[in-house]
């Protein structure tokens, strides 16, 4: 399933999480997805983004509670990611759902009496937070590498050192006009936009004259 579509399916259940249980399920879930991302981007996604890809997957490893943790009864919904088709687009997606789960954290942090509990969502919090700063840096990369590349089959625009070689008839013979001659006085350039003609004599009339 591609990585936006997962985002959606996470803000939705997260959305309509009701008890702190539900909650921090969801919240793992978001968790295990940012990772998920992070680490395929950092495999198979654009080069500008891999090193931060890869900080992302890590970061997002930090905010996974361990196996035996209750929230974990349910299989990760990350794992059915196949792939990422528009980077862009799932970061900003991304970004969303991270600053989403912030939000969910903080309100179960500061109902709970519980102090395990209220230290699990601050480091949860963190995670959360550092993810959403390196899904920043991703997509301040992408824009800046999209600005720099040029705009797919676009031409390459012509060289304007060089005009294009007017041909001018001299004497029958067709020859550029970069090569035509120069006037030696001073009169300046020959005028080559015209064809200069040209009267070519037989050379048997020639003698006859003579």
């Amino acid at each position: 399933m591609d990585a936006e579509r997962l985002i959606s399916l996470s803000r939705s259940d997260l959305a309509e999480s009701r008890g702190v249980p539900d909650v921090m399920a969801s919240v793992w879930q978001a968790q295990s997805l940012a990772q998920a991302i992070g680490d395929h981007l950092a495999l198979f996604g654009p080069q500008e983004l891999k090193g931060d890809a890869r900080g992302l997957g890590e970061i997002g490893g930090r905010g996974v509670p361990g196996p035996d943790h209750p929230v974990r009864r349910t299989a990760a919904r990350a794992a059915q990611l196949s792939g990422v088709a528009d980077p862009h687009g799932a970061l900003l997606a991304l970004g969303v759902l991270l600053g989403e789960v912030g939000i969910a954290l903080v309100g179960v942090a500061c109902a709970t009496d519980e102090e395990g509990l209220y230290w699990q969502c601050i480091d949860a919090i963190d995670a959360a937070d550092e993810s959403s700063d390196r899904v920043r840096v991703m997509l301040r990369r992408l824009t800046v590498g999209d600005r720099a590349r040029p705009p797919g089959g676009a031409a390459r625009p012509p060289d304007r050192r060089g005009a294009r070689p007017v041909r001018t008839e001299r004497g029958g013979a067709a020859v550029p006009r970069a090569s035509a001659p120069r006037s030696t006085g001073g009169e300046g350039p020959i005028d080559t936009a015209r064809p200069e003609r040209v009267d070519v004599v037989d050379p048997a009339d020639s003698a006859a004259g003579s």
